[in-house]
């Protein structure tokens, strides 16, 4: 089975295990893949181009996808029963933040005149400080302002779609800078060191002074995809932000697959209970350490932002952007402290929605599309008009429907439905001269292992929200982004 791009964004270890779909076009290195496909060349919009024109649909990209989130959540059974999960031990303190207090974004946006008196209170902060007149920036609780961390993300894009999301760390003493995929569907740090066959920047040990190397060996395999190496630890910082000792995996060797990517590593935001490494993540560490301002990291992913300039995508780690809304956040209660899953009620289309389905959401930054058990993607076509089964073409779970079609399409949390915006939901074109497009919803067959009632709710959803992920409170917030204007 051959590595997705966008599941790199993927360390979950899952040993040798692996499922019987295969791409459209057969095996192939899928990153080299990508990167001679014209699509890969074209540094814009996920769906529309620079002509404003439609790509044809990448069946082989998407393909190659859906069997990466096969084989990264082959294991979700079990850890949503608690099953192989590892040992409660050393969590942070959340009792020291408490749930994140959103009270002065709420005023903000009640307020449509946005008063410069707002800015006077502990509670909304600039990027430069409090100052009359300035836009608030950050919504932050009354805590030492230096205490958050911006980190920009770039965009690979490739396969006409937003494939991963990286930026940058600093590993040892003193730092050295990296790039690392983010992935808030699993619970790993990893960097190459020492790695001859690896083609990106690396993480020279012997020139830092604060390095330890366990010994303790570790195999991540996924797909086709494969990387291992030793469990090692070092200072790991974002700016102002550090955490001392912080394990990631020492990676000596990577497959083929790995060659042609854009980061040098990954970077695993979910929670320690599902670590391959049994080892608290970065965003853990700085809880740990009481080192954020609030016990939140938020994301905007940008579609086409392959710059990562201050417009484009980012983790705002402690902190929520103001920038980046247009609207309050809305809470969700998380159903585990494994991936970030929430309940969802079910789809919509237009004022038409499934009956309640009691589903588990993975929100995870790691994954491009959203996948559904087959039938509820049935249930989610059946309502748009002109859709039809695309099994006969792509295989069971793709669906089509008229490109112009102008019915808004929703995921139902907590009884809310919360669109999915029009070009994040069209995968591409049947052809060039065809009606017919792709839909981001991917409907998966019980057969393949995957718990019926799991939804994998990926960037087609998260790119139309301002997503906060709420350690301390157990909660997940969605705002609307500023993407949608």
């Amino acid at each position: 089975m051959n590595l997705p791009i966008a599941i790199f964004s993927s360390i979950l270890a899952i040993g040798s295990s692996a499922h019987p779909l295969e791409p459209a076009h057969g095996k192939r290195h899928v990153v080299a893949n990508l990167r001679r496909s014209s699509f890969a060349r074209r540094q814009g919009p996920a769906v529309k181009l620079q002509n404003g024109t439609q790509p044809v649909f990448d069946a082989a990209t998407v393909h190659t996808e859906v069997q990466g989130l096969l084989t990264k959540y082959s294991m979700a059974s079990d850890f949503l029963n608690g099953i192989n999960l590892n040992p409660d031990t050393a969590q942070p303190d959340t009792d020291y933040y408490g749930p994140f207090n959103d009270t002065p974004i709420i005023q903000y946006f009640a307020n449509s005149s946005k008063p410069s008196s707002l800015l006077k209170t502990p509670a909304l902060r600039t990027r430069t400080g409090p100052a009359e007149g300035a836009e608030p920036i950050l919504g932050l609780p009354n805590e030492p302002y230096a205490s958050f961390e911006l980190m920009p993300l770039k965009d690979d894009v490739a396969g006409g779609m937003d494939v991963a999301y990286y930026g940058a760390l600093k590993f040892g003493t003193p730092g050295q800078e990296l790039t690392v995929s983010v992935d808030t569907g699993s619970a790993d740090l990893w960097v190459p060191v020492a790695c001859p066959g690896c083609s990106h920047d690396q993480f020279d040990a012997g020139a830092s002074s604060t390095y330890h190397n366990t010994g303790r060996r570790v195999s991540v395999t996924y797909g086709a995809g494969r990387v291992a190496g030793t469990v090692a630890a070092d200072t790991v910082a974002l700016g102002a932000l550090s955490v001392d000792a912080q394990r990631f995996v020492a990676v000596r060797t990577e497959s083929q697959d790995f060659m042609d990517y854009a980061s040098s590593g990954l970077l695993g935001l979910a929670f320690r209970a599902i670590s391959r490494m049994d080892a608290p993540t970065f965003f853990e560490g700085l809880l740990a350490g009481r080192k954020l301002a609030a016990g939140i990291f938020s994301t905007h992913l940008a579609r086409g932002s392959a710059d990562g300039n201050a417009d484009g995508s980012q983790i705002c780690f402690g902190c929520y952007d103001l920038t980046k809304t247009t609207g309050p956040v809305e809470w969700h209660n998380l159903t585990s402290k494994t991936y970030w899953t929430v309940g969802m009620d079910g789809v919509a289309v237009g004022k038409n929605r499934t009956a309640p389905l009691n589903l588990t959401a993975a929100i995870d930054t790691g994954s491009s599309l959203i996948l559904v058990s087959d039938d509820v993607a049935q249930q989610f076509y059946s309502m748009i008009p002109g859709s039809q089964d695309a099994s006969a073409s792509y295989g069971s779970g793709f669906w089509t429907y008229p490109c112009s079609s102008s019915v808004t399409n929703s995921l139902v949390f907590s009884g809310r439905p919360y669109m999915i915006h029009k070009d994040d939901m069209n995968l591409g074109k049947l052809s060039d001269d065809s009606d017919d497009c792709v839909g981001g919803i991917i409907g998966v067959s019980s057969e393949y292992g995957l718990p019926a009632n799991l939804a994998i709710i990926g960037d087609v959803f998260l790119k139309s929200w301002y997503v906060t992920f709420d350690y301390a409170g157990s909660r997940l917030g969605l705002a609307p982004s500023v993407n949608n204007r």
